[in-house]
């Protein structure tokens, strides 16, 4: 035995995976050199392969769209994204994305200012020269240059030639209908982010927060469907229109709810905006009245009085009020503008509009009673709707009998025209109170959030006195033969510097229809109507407001699927006859 063999021997056994691993590495006799040169030569095969990737993809950037890069290079300055579709309730489009190319710069790639600056006021005119020097002459990697440019100045700009200048698309919401739904719908800011109406709700609902994170740049979204119908829109605004020009009017709005689900139908407010050019809703005129304005609603309010009344139990029918003689309470004296100078009945009170009689019925229920029952009727709180548009109602900070004696009949409390029509329409569905919504609902999803508030017997109380009122009473020029409309007209005096005016006057007409299975109501208000020698001298809601509502009616119930039924019976015979056999 060798000395080597005998120091092998001496020294331990290699452990079996060792030799495993030493086997599959060099194999059994096989040269270790030759091993090792060919291992250094699959390391550089490998290196080689990695470089080249890197290699065709920066050759890829080099010559692909600028989009993806602009992107991360973009950091702080926001770039329009992806907003989902609008739609009405069958399905048309309201708001939708197109794509617009955007110029920017790049002022570390620019390689003549002066040069960049003269190209581009050539093709863009309306660019201020200071200006675009200034942003160019920057450190800054990336400044925008001008949104929203046409194809046409692309094309031109693109041929200048101009290295470190390039252009970025962007979505930008375009608006079919032009001002038909301005109010309801809002608009968007320069980078496609709602700053009104129903595109700022869908900021609000999550839209922003996927803006900010990225995931919902260009990404195919679901539809948001709305409860606008738009062919019932088109008619409610151009009646409106119409009116306005012919009362010379400061404006005109109204609404069109479905009293079974709470969903409106349509919302008008004129003077409107085109929301493609939104510079014009900054004016103050062109407010949306049915949610953000807050108005004393004059004689509509009776027919919470009324409501108040007959659901305690204590009135009926039948009951009756002293009007021969004014009411005077201090030095306030309160008459009716017809005057009968008699007792009149509960129906009386209604069809005649009487001032006196809502002001003794309210304060027979007490003040405390009179307050409830307002407040239940969501008349006193501030209605929240999807529109982030919403004002809160003026109460009277400190509630006296004065006060109970002047809302009775639509003085002293100022409210939102579309919470007014939400309680009236509680008067007129059976008692139940729906917030109002302006995305599409079932009538399961309505009652899963209604809340009764009077008994059914009120309710159908309730609209026989409308009905009564435009066969015989202040509301007779908004009878449409087939379609059975009940309604209240209103009047109210204006406040101006504190002062009730004796010749600026707020007119309004509530309408429901059918009255006897009611299924819409509708709401027309004129601010400031002129009296005309048609309406002999008056200004009052009967001589304007309520004849436009019967146009409205004449236009809109064939679209909502309301078919005529001619010859009914009168209101005694239809409507309080059922009544009277359900007791």
């Amino acid at each position: 035995m060798t000395a080597l063999e005998q120091t092998a021997s001496l020294l331990p056994a290699e452990p079996w995976r060792r030799r495993v691993v030493r086997s599959l590495l060099y194999g059994n006799g096989i040269d270790r050199a030759t091993k090792a040169r060919a291992r250094v030569g699959l390391a550089i095969v490998a290196f080689a392969l990695i470089y080249s990737v890197i290699a065709v993809r920066l050759v890829m950037f080099a010559a692909m769209h600028d989009s993806r890069t602009v992107h991360r290079v973009v950091s702080g300055d926001a770039i329009g994204t992806a907003r989902p579709d609008i739609l009405d309730r069958n399905g048309e489009v309201l708001g939708i994305d197109v794509r617009v190319p955007s110029l920017y710069g790049e002022p570390r790639r620019l390689i003549d200012v002066d040069e960049a600056v003269d190209d581009l006021t050539a093709v863009l005119p309306d660019l201020d020269r200071t200006e675009l020097r200034e942003r160019l002459s920057s450190k800054r990697g990336f400044v925008w240059l001008k949104r929203d440019i046409t194809p046409e100045q692309q094309r031109e700009i693109y041929r200048d030639g101009l290295p470190g200048i390039g252009f970025l698309d962007e979505n930008k919401r375009v608006y079919p209908n032009g001002p038909l739904v301005a109010h309801l719908i809002g608009e968007v800011n320069i980078d496609n982010q709602g700053i009104a109406g129903m595109e700022k709700w869908l900021d609000m609902r999550g839209l922003a927060a996927l803006h900010m994170a990225g995931l919902a740049t260009d990404r195919l979204q679901k539809p948001v469907q709305l409860s606008v119908d738009i062919r019932v829109q088109q008619a409610l605004r151009d009646e409106l229109a119409a009116a306005r020009a012919k009362f010379k009017a400061l404006a005109a709005a109204g609404l069109v709810l479905n009293v079974r689900t709470g969903e409106v139908v349509a919302l008008v407010s004129l003077p409107d905006y085109d929301p493609n050019d939104p510079r014009e809703a900054l004016d103050p005129s062109r407010i949306n009245r049915m949610t953000t304005g807050v108005y004393e609603m004059g004689s509509t309010f009776k027919a919470f009085t009324v409501a108040m009344a007959l659901d305690s139990g204590k009135v009926t029918l039948k009951s009756s009020f002293d009007a021969r003689m004014p009411l005077h309470f201090g030095r306030f004296e309160i008459h009716d503008f017809e005057a009968q100078h008699r007792i009149l009945t509960v129906p009386e009170i209604f069809t005649y509009s009487s001032n006196i009689g809502p002001a003794r019925a309210a304060m027979a229920m007490g003040i405390d009673t009179h307050k409830a029952f307002l407040k239940k009727m969501g008349q006193l709180d501030r209605l929240r709707t999807e529109l982030p548009e919403s004002a809160e109602p003026i109460v009277p900070k400190h509630w006296g009998e004065l006060n109970t004696i002047t809302i009775a009949f639509g003085h002293g409390l100022s409210v939102a025209p579309l919470q007014a029509a939400m309680g009236v329409a509680t008067l007129m569905n059976g008692g139940l109170l729906i917030r109002p919504t302006f995305l599409k609902r079932t009538r399961a999803q309505a009652l899963a959030l209604a809340k009764r508030v009077i008994k059914p017997e009120t309710s159908l109380l309730m609209r026989y006195l409308m009905r009564l009122n435009v066969e015989k009473g202040t509301a007779r020029k908004a009878d449409v033969p087939g379609y059975y409309i009940g309604g209240k007209t209103g009047t109210a005096d204006k406040v101006i510097k504190g002062r009730y005016s004796k010749t600026k006057v707020l007119t309004d007409f509530i309408a429901v229809l059918p009255a006897d299975r009611p299924r819409y109501l509708l709401l027309i208000m004129l601010d400031e109507p002129k009296p005309l020698p048609e309406t002999h001298g008056f200004r009052t809601s009967g001589w304007n407001a309520v004849p436009v509502g019967g146009r409205v009616v004449r236009r809109i119930a064939p679209l909502l699927g309301i078919e005529p039924r001619m010859d009914l019976p009168s209101a005694d015979r239809l409507i309080l006859a059922s009544a009277q056999e359900s007791r």
